[in-house]
């Protein structure tokens, strides 16, 4: 039986132990004896039982008829003097000197007369924020021996120096601590140490960390941990101290940090061996851990009369105590009174319990995992609620579980209840009890102690080490075992992230549905709105301040923002509440979430003009929210319900919704069915069924009336009153028992769908899109790193010098260290970010929101007050979606199976003149670029008849001084392997479809072509310009840097796609330089010389391909090729169309090359270069054989031109620009000359002379001379459009 003396019961505390023999010695505290084995004997007596819960000796507890409160009183105060003695030893606390600044004499706080700009505290205790660029401040108490130590809870994770200082440490708004001799600060955010000058030292840091900053003035030390773990001695030999001139805790924060101060009124989080805090722990802190102690006993054996109970199915066989039935109301009860009047009694110790002992008493009882033991903590929240002083200690307890959110890490090995899971699960069912809802929504912390809630810590660099050990990527050499490993990591972790946003879904679920007491009666869903509202706020103001730190946590806004999107994705389901909060009565009928119900849609206008100040300041579609155009409108249009049918703007063949057959992506089979991904995370569709009830899904009337019909979709105008419930009857509002007419009576109090939906792209706008571009950067970043490893793997394989190697292999090791980065990296942001239910909701967002967007463009006035971050989160989130890992479906379907109606939208507005902002314009051109790249997207939009109808020429439209890149990768896709030297895989993945709609489009509006071609001219002349003169300053500096080659590089792809901008006109529309005016033919063959001079004749041939290949780049991938072949294609391409013309009067393209003094040679050596690379057996060749006729003629033609065969023009009358025509124009009202296509080209870009830059008002066309006949003249207005 001796083994079993080491049983112990998993639960609140340390557990029962039980023991089966009975030879202690007498006279000592019995704390194991629980239990006997005594066969035929009965229960233990009242006695023993009180020995066992007050922890006293064997038998000191004598027989007493009355057991009651004061009984109970008069044996805990026995115990008093144990705990005065032991805590005796702890008061010891020289070398510390506490300044009363008004304050309580034992208080250490801030010490205002030492605060250097301006430092507020926010929120009590200690809680600071910086509100200017940089404040400075230090604490009222100094040390000057012993081991001393404070912490700081970062609330921001920006620039903050934290440490010691002594007081006459000058501080300025521009020096703080750390910034002179006599000062010692770390700061995280630059992983520097500071004395006067930094050193790298420590981690980064993360919102929610807890420094802990250690002075050790026995061994002249300075020291920091960050969440108990040491980061090395900072300072040693620091400067010996006396009583007069101590070290002073000090923390300098720039503008909006903030952070939490403790200096050891509450319990610290983190507490390092042998280092003291400044202010001492209330002396009765033993003795209230013993009252603490004796109830969690009190609970163990109530528990064992429970038949029903663990203990006693695995007890069921020995003796237990004596019931506790009669004796738990005198025992509990003096055990609280007891405790009540300890935490009152001196100074500080109620705060310092409320943190320390306390909280963790509650989690004791009710477990950090599952199966929670909820009965006991409903007895002790009972029995604390029966305790009038207990109010503000709950209120503490509140705001402690917060506290412990926000600063907990996950942790692998305790996954699944790891992270805030067990404070989350506490608070979660503590809430469910009314009382405890009530005393929270009542404390002034209550929207402080919600974001602590809503906190999920995110993990450093150090911190991802320790929870993803090992790691792999497709294709690496690493232990097989590896990728086992992390795939169950993943798993561990994705399992706890799920668990703390089922708690988060639950919380928010509470407070949803909780009516506060108040007169007149508050509908549900005030509360929570009250908070999002105040929150998007605080979020908005620190936006607006652009300050360098974050002020709010910004995994509040994630948590949030997912919590709304479970909510109208997945439905409410609420299971299980007590209390009145059961008895709000929402409508438990449909598990279909907002966003996936069939049927007619509507959504109320009022919302993009509610006075809540989310929209105010907030810019729209149409220009400022002050615009006296919009205010003039402003209450005919708030009015206004949108309503419309799902689908309801798709062709009908092409139509996919919740009530077809075929089913859009978010619902269809192949998504709703449970995966394993390549990850080994298991995905569902159906995310979980969180505590939440569902919102009431429309009538089956309506999905069947929307079967059968077609309605358009249209605006109807309807006033928001109570006459007008019919307007609201599909907004899905979050129904309260009492009545439905209630809801159509408040309308506007009421928490609607439609109004979470806004409130949800709000907060994706404001938080939740940087962490989607964060996690694509990291992704990106992963498979350039891939690449750049198997290149150097490459080079060290073919390499033989040894110092080679070495320095390769050396380059390898920085390579491959950064990789494992950003591969824990992604796969942090994989299971935060990519859940599948996630994935889902953002589908179904997707498709509601545009469909919206495409209602309200129908109508000017409704679309100019669309907030402009309906557009951009719609666009962030579709994008975040189609790059999502592992990805949500195949591309082939994810478009063409529910987002059709997105190729529309951004087709039909990325040109769209309502549309003020040139970002937003931006967006949706990138948009389009983005898309086209992938052949599957490129079909959508072939199939789309906006994109049909107005792309190509709304794309000539576009290319201007701001948007002629996309518009240049847009068209340059549509005509991928068209030109000279592609290859034939590129042509199959072209459109040629799109290609004739663009030579139709150039073709049938010449002024818009013109134009185009214009902008085309000057932007290739421009990257040529700066691409030359990049080069000659790397050649001229002798070596190539990092930042100026990637400038090279990136301005020499754009100029090859601008020359290939330029082939394609030549080939589809060469008429535009062989007929009429010559001068598009001369400023083309211009711009070919330009080119050839500066890529030809490039004395370095080895140094201008090193220069244009950016890194992780092969030398086949990026050469001069990329450029020359398309001036190849377009000198052919030319002479294809001279030969193949039936006109007569087509302009001379030798004689244009022959009169701008061409060499041949550059021709030459055109033909001579080695098109091996490109040409693989297609067309070219005969190409190449007429360039090959094409450069003789042009060497015959120049010989003819040395020869004088071709007379010269009288050089007093040549133009003086071009010096190869007459002047044969003259500018007015100046009258200087020059020729007629100078001039012409002139004004295409500016209205002025070139000579004097007088404004043009006229040119005048001057006759050629005739004999003796004077000069005739014909006039023409300049054209000021172009």
């Amino acid at each position: 039986m001796e083994e079993d003396s080491n049983i112990r019961f998993t639960g609140i505390s340390s557990g029962l132990a039980v023991l089966l023999s009975d030879n202690k010695p007498k006279g000592r505290p019995q704390k194991s004896r629980l239990i006997s084995y005594c066969d035929g004997i009965g229960d233990h007596s009242v006695e023993r039982t009180l020995e066992h819960i007050f922890d006293l000796p064997h038998k000191s507890v004598r027989p007493t008829g009355l057991i009651d409160v004061n009984f109970i009183r008069s044996i805990l105060r026995s115990q008093i003097p144990r705990f005065q003695q032991e805590n005796a030893v702890d008061r010891k606390r020289d070398g510390l000197s506490i300044i009363n600044r008004g304050s309580s004499p034992s208080t250490v706080v801030i010490d205002s007369s030492s605060v250097c700009g301006d430092m507020k505290t926010i929120r009590n205790p200690l809680i600071v924020e910086s509100q200017t660029v940089f404040s400075s401040a230090r604490a009222n108490a100094c040390v000057w021996k012993g081991k001393w130590m404070y912490e700081v809870t970062l609330e921001t994770s920006g620039i903050q120096q934290l440490g010691w200082t002594i007081i006459s440490c000058p501080f300025t708004d521009q020096k703080g601590v750390g910034d002179s001799d006599d000062s010692y600060a770390f700061d995280g955010r630059r992983v520097n140490k500071w004395n006067k000058d930094p050193m790298p030292y420590g981690q980064s840091w993360v919102v929610g960390d807890v420094i802990g900053c250690c002075i050790d003035l026995d061994n002249d030390e300075i020291s920091f941990f960050r969440n108990g773990v040491s980061l090395g001695v900072a300072f040693d030999r620091i400067q010996k101290m006396n009583p007069e001139n101590g070290y002073y805790p000090a923390i300098s924060l720039s503008d909006g940090e903030r952070c939490d101060l403790n200096f050891g009124a509450r319990p610290f989080k983190y507490p390092i061996s042998g280092f003291l805090p400044f202010q001492a722990p209330p002396i009765s802190r033993d003795y209230a851990n013993y009252l603490l102690g004796c109830l969690t006993r009190l609970l163990e054996v109530q528990c064992l009369d429970k038949p029903g109970s663990a203990y006693f199915e695995k007890l069921r066989r020995l003796k237990r105590f004596a019931p506790l039935k009669e004796l738990f109301y005198p025992i509990s009860h003096g055990i609280m009174e007891e405790l009540f009047d300890v935490v009152n009694s001196s100074e500080g110790s109620f705060e310092y319990f409320a943190w320390g002992a306390i909280p963790s008493f509650f989690l004791g009882i009710f477990g950090v995992q599952e199966a929670h033991d909820c009965a006991s903590l409903d007895q002790v929240l009972e029995l604390f609620l029966e305790f009038p002083r207990s109010d503000s200690l709950l209120q503490h307890l509140i705001r402690a579980l917060s506290y412990g959110c926000k600063v907990a890490p996950l942790v692998l090995t305790e996954c699944p209840y790891s992270g805030s899971y067990p404070y989350l699960a506490l608070v979660c069912y503590i809430l469910r009890h009314r009382a405890m809802m009530v005393l929270w929504c009542k404390s002034p912390d209550f929207e402080f102690s919600f974001e602590g809630f809503l906190s999920l810590k995110r993990p450093n660099k150090q911190d991802l080490h320790c929870l993803i050990p090992s790691v792999w990527w497709p294709g690496s050499c690493e232990d097989v075992g590896c990728e086992s490993s992390m795939m169950l990591t993943m798993t561990a972790l994705s399992t706890a992230i799920d668990k703390i946003e089922e708690k988060h879904r639950e919380l928010c679920s509470l407070v949803i549905q909780f009516v506060p007491p108040a007169i007149p009666k508050e509908l549900p869903g005030s509360v929570f709105r009250a908070f999002l509202q105040g929150f998007i706020l605080k979020v908005r103001g620190t936006e607006n301040k652009m300050t360098t730190s974050v002020v709010s946590n910004n995994s509040v806004v994630v948590s949030l923002y997912t919590v709304i999107l479970h909510f109208l994705s997945e439905g409410f389901k609420m299971e299980g509440l007590s209390g009145s909060l059961k008895d709000i009565g929402l409508n438990l009928e449909s598990d279909v979430g907002f966003l996936h119900r069939p049927g007619k849609r509507k959504f109320p206008l009022e919302l993009f003009f509610v006075g809540d100040g989310n929209c105010a300041g907030v810019r729209r579609i149409g220009g400022g929210f002050s615009n006296h155009a919009f205010n003039s409108q402003f209450s005919e249009e708030k009015a206004k319900v949108v309503q419309w049918d799902e689908g309801g703007m798709d062709d009908d063949d092409t139509r996919i919704t919740h009530s077809t057959m075929k089913k859009p992506c978010c619902c269809s089979n192949s998504v709703n069915d449970v995966e394993t991904s390549k990850h080994g995370i298991m995905l569902t569709s159906g995310g979980f069924k969180g505590l939440c009830a569902p919102v009431p899904v429309r009538s089956t009337q309506v999905v069947a009336m929307f079967n059968s019909s077609n309605h358009d979709a249209g605006i109807v105008d309807q006033p928001s009153t109570s006459n007008q419930s019919e307007a609201y009857s599909g907004c899905g509002f979050l129904q309260y028992s009492e009545s439905r007419t209630s809801f159509n009576e408040h309308s506007l109090d009421v928490l609607r769908e439609e109004e979470l939906l806004h409130m949800m792209l709000l907060l994706y706008h404001l938080g939740v899109a940087s962490n989607f571009r964060q996690a694509f950067y990291y992704m990106s970043h992963q498979s350039q790193s891939i690449s750049l490893l198997d290149d150097t793997d490459k080079q060290i394989r073919e390499k033989s010098c040894i110092e080679q190697v070495k320095r390769l292999k050396e380059a390898r090791n920085a390579y491959r260290e950064e990789l494992v980065d950003c591969v824990r990296q992604c796969a942090w942001y994989r299971i935060s970010l990519f859940s599948r239910w996630k994935q889902r909701g953002m589908y179904a967002t997707c498709m509601w929101v545009v469909e919206l967007l495409l209602v309200l463009s129908n109508s000017d006035t409704c679309f100019c007050y669309v907030p402009e971050f309906y557009l951009e989160s719609l666009v962030d989130t579709f994008h975040a979606l189609r790059k999502s890992d592992p990805p949500f479906v195949a591309s082939a379907i994810f478009l063409k199976q529910g987002l059709a109606s997105f190729v529309t939208f951004v087709v039909r507005h990325f040109n769209d003149p309502r549309i003020l902002s040139a970002d937003i314009k931006d967006l949706l051109l990138h948009s389009i670029s983005s898309l086209v790249q992938c052949k599957d997207y490129l079909i959508a939009f072939e199939n789309n008849k906006e994109a049909i109808h107005s792309l190509p020429k709304a794309l000539l439209l576009a290319f201007d001084n701001r948007s002629w890149m996309p518009v240049t990768n847009i068209i340059l896709r549509l005509c991928k392997g068209s030109g000279f030297g592609a290859s034939k895989h590129l042509e199959s993945s072209s459109s040629a479809h799109f290609q004739v709609l663009l030579r139709e489009a150039c073709c049938s509006d010449e002024t818009l072509f013109s134009s185009f071609l214009n902008r085309l001219f000057n932007t290739l002349s421009w990257t040529m310009t700066e691409f030359s003169v990049s080069i000659r300053e790397m050649q001229e500096n002798c070596q190539v840097g990092d930042l100026q080659q990637r400038r090279c590089g990136v301005v020499f792809d754009l100029s090859c796609s601008l020359a290939r901008l330029l082939e394609f006109c030549t080939r589809e529309i060469p008429q535009v330089f062989l007929l009429g005016p010559d001068m598009n033919l001369r400023r083309l063959i211009e711009l070919i010389i330009f080119i050839l001079n500066h890529i030809i004749s490039a004395s370095d041939t080895e140094f201008f391909d090193m220069s244009v290949r950016r890194p992780s780049q092969y030398q086949e991938k990026t050469n001069r090729t990329m450029i020359l072949a398309p001036l190849v294609g377009i000198i052919t391409s030319l002479m294809d169309a001279h030969s193949d013309s039936e006109h007569k009067d087509l302009n001379d393209v030798v004689g244009v090359f022959a009169s701008m003094d061409c060499p041949a040679t550059v021709f030459q050596c055109l033909l001579g270069y080695n098109w091996s690379t490109v040409l693989r057996g297609d067309a070219s060749p005969s190409k190449l054989r007429k360039l090959e006729e094409f450069s003789s003629n042009l060497r015959s033609r120049a010989e003819t031109v040395e020869h004088g065969v071709i007379g010269n023009y009288e050089e007093e009358n040549c133009c003086c620009i071009c010096y190869s025509c007459d002047s044969d124009s003259m500018f007015e009202p100046c009258h200087h000359m020059s020729c007629h296509g100078c001039i012409t080209r002139h004004l295409l870009n500016g209205q002025r002379c070139f000579f004097c830059n007088a404004v043009v008002t006229n040119v005048v066309k001057l006759k050629p001379r005739l004999g003796s006949q004077g000069v005739g003249a014909e006039s023409w207005t300049a054209n000021r459009d172009s």
